[in-house]
């Protein structure tokens, strides 16, 4: 038999409000996508509403409910074509939209610069901050 769990309020050992609840709630990611890298549609996604292809290696993700403000954090990884290959995840640091990021997939490449080769790749993203 499934065991269920039902309340109104948590409360900590001296009856006040949880700050567990708001940690859950502060610390959990508001949106994640596993992004193919090519095309404009996610493999899945929570929270990510469409992705822009700007170009190799070049995409805009837009949220289905926007962050509180721009002041939010992003971190993604890529997926290596092959073994030895070395791909970076940018973010535009200069974008502070609450609700799409400008992302960079490259091979060691910095936005703005000749080092390395913009690339294709398998994307994990995910973000974290408040929400509007």
């Amino acid at each position: 038999m499934a065991s269920e769990l039902r309340v109104n309020t948590l409360k900590d050992a001296a009856g006040n409000n949880s700050i567990a609840t708001s940690f859950v709630a502060s610390g959990s990611a508001k949106a994640w996508a596993d992004y193919s890298g090519s095309g404009t549609s996610y493999t899945a996604s929570f929270n990510f509403a469409s992705a822009t292809d700007n170009g190799t290696g070049d995409y805009t993700v837009t949220f289905t409910s926007a962050m509180g403000s721009g002041n939010f954090s992003i971190n993604g990884i890529a997926s290596a074509g092959q073994v030895g290959d070395e791909y970076t995840v940018s973010f535009l640091s200069s974008d502070t939209s609450a609700s799409s990021r400008r992302i960079f997939s490259s091979t060691n490449y910095q936005p703005g610069s000749s080092n390395g080769v913009a690339r294709d790749n398998i994307m994990n993203i995910s973000v974290f901050g408040d929400l509007a």
